[in-house]
């Protein structure tokens, strides 16, 4: 296969990583040993926060009555598609029993986790559509009790669209607390909460190293890198709205990769002189962002044929591929490496990232190689049990002595002779491999 580029990323993840890993994990250990007072100090220093950590009820109320009631009705739509998919989700995992051989049964239960909890990002944007895409769905799984946290800004604390949202969508206990000073107290059960089983939501880079290290303790969605986006387009497909998408995607952040993959030169050419254009037009926070993403991490890949452009996907594992091309189902059955994928130019990835339904916490940096993004199994353990006839246990137990001890495990092989013994006394059996 031949790709030829017509636009090349120029740089890479960032360097540093270990200055920020040093530095995360001082402040997990400081949290770890000193509880409360150490987070409220990181939020003092970080945040300039000197409010309460603890949301209170009033302080959940008067946030509400500050949120524009169309606004609300946005958040309360896209709450209940996320929430739909969610159940639908939640439905195809069941319960399961077969009888093995006579007299043996084994099943599986799926159990949700006791505890989650769910960092919603704040910074320059406030994420709205974070907070109903991780607490839904935890919600949704079962979860008994689901706490957030959201950087507070300075003399205001979480600003009143998020609070609503985290409210609406069920969380149990809200914290004025971001960065790995959130993510701890979560994860240490801080503040008289329960210690989360499993933590879940995007973040910075300080998010994602404290929940890297914390991994093991308690369980994440998902190692995060910064966000990506793939366009694939053919002849039918619409420069303007190819590049508007790629744009949209890039003021995620300064270091956030677009790509197009298309095997139309013209369409790849004109997308290239439509994107500066689009950017220039964008607010100067977004203008900054979209600028760098573009200019150091987009590419632009021409190919020959569906199947290389196909091909050129999956090896890249997209966390967002939008297909903008003709005969969708082709692409539909054909494509296997992606963290979402949006079919025809009637959808956009901007849809998934705020209120259609499926969840926008995507697997990144190649994951979607080997997983899927946030849903309700991730909250879900799915765990094994057995049980057995006396009758069924004897070939079991004559198997496992002799497997045991060609392992040479002969605590296991005992375990299995002591059954056999008191189960069937005076019975004689093969426990040992011949020579």
């Amino acid at each position: 296969m031949t790709v030829e580029y017509l636009k090349k990323a120029t740089h890479t993840a960032d360097s540093g990583q270990k200055d920020v890993s040093d530095q995360v994990a001082k402040m997990l250990t400081t949290i770890a040993e000193k509880g409360d007072q150490a987070a409220i100090d990181y939020a003092h220093e970080l945040d300039k926060w000197d409010g309460e950590i603890l949301v209170s009820n009033d302080a959940i109320k008067a946030a509400a009555d500050q949120v524009p009631d169309q606004l609300k009705a946005d958040i309360r739509f896209a709450h209940s598609n996320i929430q739909r998919f969610a159940e639908a989700q939640r439905n195809t995992i069941t319960d399961c029993e077969i009888e093995i051989i006579p007299g043996l049964r084994a099943g599986q239960r799926t159990i949700p986790v006791d505890a989650a909890g769910c960092y919603v990002p704040g910074g320059r944007y406030s994420h709205v559509a974070s907070a109903i895409m991780t607490i839904t769905t935890a919600k949704v799984a079962g979860v008994g009790h689901v706490t957030a946290c959201s950087p507070p800004r300075p003399g205001i604390g979480i600003p009143p669209a998020i609070l609503f949202a985290m409210d609406i969508c069920g969380a149990d206990q809200i914290l004025n607390l971001g960065g790995v000073q959130g993510v701890a107290a979560m994860a240490n059960g801080l503040f008289g909460l329960p210690s989360a089983d499993m933590l879940v939501g995007p973040g910075n880079q300080y998010v994602a190293e404290a929940k890297r290290l914390l991994f093991g303790r308690v369980g994440i969605d998902m190692f995060a890198g910064p966000t990506d986006s793939m366009v694939i387009a053919d002849i039918t497909s619409d420069p303007e709205i190819v590049a508007t998408d790629l744009v949209g995607q890039a003021e995620h952040g300064y270091n956030s990769p677009v790509w197009l993959v298309t095997d139309q030169r013209e369409l790849a050419e004109r997308v290239m002189q439509i994107v500066p254009l689009l950017i220039a037009d964008l607010p100067e926070i977004n203008r900054q962002n979209a600028e760098l993403a573009w200019e150091n991490y987009a590419e632009i890949m021409l190919c020959d044929t569906r199947e290389e452009m196909a091909q050129t996907a999956d090896e890249y594992a997209p966390e967002h591929l939008h297909v903008q091309c003709a005969e969708l189902e082709w692409w539909l059955n054909r494509l296997r490496a992606y963290g979402s994928l949006f079919l025809g130019e009637e959808t956009t990835v901007a849809f998934g990232d705020k209120s259609s339904g499926p969840n926008h916490v995507l697997p990144t940096s190649g994951a979607a190689r080997y997983t899927g993004g946030l849903s309700v199994h991730k909250f879900l353990k799915t765990v094994t049990w057995q049980q057995a006839t006396r009758d069924a246990a004897r070939p079991v137990a004559e198997a496992t002595a002799r497997i045991s001890r060609l392992e040479g495990m002969e605590g296991h092989a005992r375990s299995a002779d002591i059954r056999l013994q008191k189960f069937f006394p005076g019975e004689v059996f093969q426990l040992h491999n011949d020579p």
